[in-house]
């Protein structure tokens, strides 16, 4: 990656959390979790113009914010309050494809209410984590005029917010849903279909994230396939959509163009993080990563899916 000279500014607002996970490799206890946490970290090795708004509580360790102010990203924004931080514990099926939630403590994050400081109003990408769409709109309502704003979302907010959340999409450039959250907002099984009646909605690009399978970017252009890197070794996939979502929108910022070519880079961006992220539990995949060992997997992405062109 060659460096340049301007990077746009990227909001993140989501959550910053707890997490305990089990599973094939284990019980893990009070791993940082959240969001904003993947995805401010994969988007801080592309631009050090990233900015966090998010809630945790007094219990949480401050070392965790220590290290993303390290890194370079505005941690202002993370407001800490007395009371407990999110705390979300999860199981994984032995092959990690699928997991069940065993508890879900909202602590803090369960009155968040995202305020603005005046140097985020200004930010030129804005990117909404998984929560509330109702906090969504009401974070669309204080920037003043982001460039490109993402959003990502889950079932339960398709299933019980459903108005707040077509309102949102309406408000906004690109969507991002996994294939089954995809199937249930459109309300059809058909993934290109799916991704054309969300388009109707608003947005003008919706990207399908579908885990080892890579993802689906689908705009008034046509269809790109972003491939994920087969791996190795896989432990932990709970970040790896948030660290798919921080390395494209990061990649966008260091960027500071939003074409149609470089959106699609960004997408092979987001998988290289992606696949990183899971390769090891929270955000320890993330951590001391380089620009040279980034840029080899880059490559070895683009090698995994290059052939020449024929005609019959």
């Amino acid at each position: 990656m060659h460096q340049r000279s301007a990077h746009r500014s990227l909001l993140v607002i989501g959550s910053v959390a707890l997490d305990d996970i089990d599973g094939p490799f284990g019980f893990h206890k009070d791993l940082l979790g959240g969001s904003a946490s993947f995805i401010a970290r994969a988007a801080s090795y592309f631009t050090k113009n990233v900015s966090i708004v998010a809630v945790i509580g007094d219990d949480f360790p401050q070392k965790h914010v220590d290290e993303l102010t390290e890194l370079g990203v505005d941690t202002r924004g993370i407001e800490r309050q007395k009371g407990e931080t999110f705390h979300w514990v999860g199981r994984y099926a032995p092959d990690l494809a699928t997991r069940e939630t065993l508890d879900t403590k909202l602590g803090v994050f369960g009155s968040f209410a995202p305020k603005l400081g005046a140097h985020q109003k200004d930010a030129q990408l804005v990117l909404l984590g998984n929560i509330d769409p109702a906090l969504q709109l009401d974070v669309l309502r204080q920037v003043h005029a982001p460039t490109l704003v993402a959003a990502d979302t889950m079932n339960l907010w398709i299933n019980i917010k459903r108005a707040d959340l077509e309102a949102m999409i309406a408000k906004i450039h690109t969507i991002m849903l996994n294939d089954e959250e995809a199937r249930l907002l459109a309300e059809e099984h058909n993934l290109r279909r799916a991704a054309a009646k969300i388009l109707k909605m608003g947005p003008t690009s919706v990207i399908i994230k579908r885990g080892d399978a890579g993802a689906l970017l689908f705009h008034g252009g046509g269809v790109f396939a972003a491939p994920a890197m087969p791996l190795t070794d896989v432990k932990d996939p709970t970040g790896a959509g948030d660290s798919f979502a921080g390395g494209l929108m990061g990649y966008l910022a260091y960027a500071g163009d939003l074409s149609p070519k470089t959106i699609r880079t960004a997408m092979i961006m987001g998988s290289v993080m992606g696949s990183f992220a899971v390769e090891q539990f929270s955000v320890d995949g993330l951590r001391n990563l380089t620009a040279t060992k980034i840029q080899h997997r880059f490559d070895e992405l683009v090698e995994l899916v290059q052939f020449d062109q024929v005609r019959l």
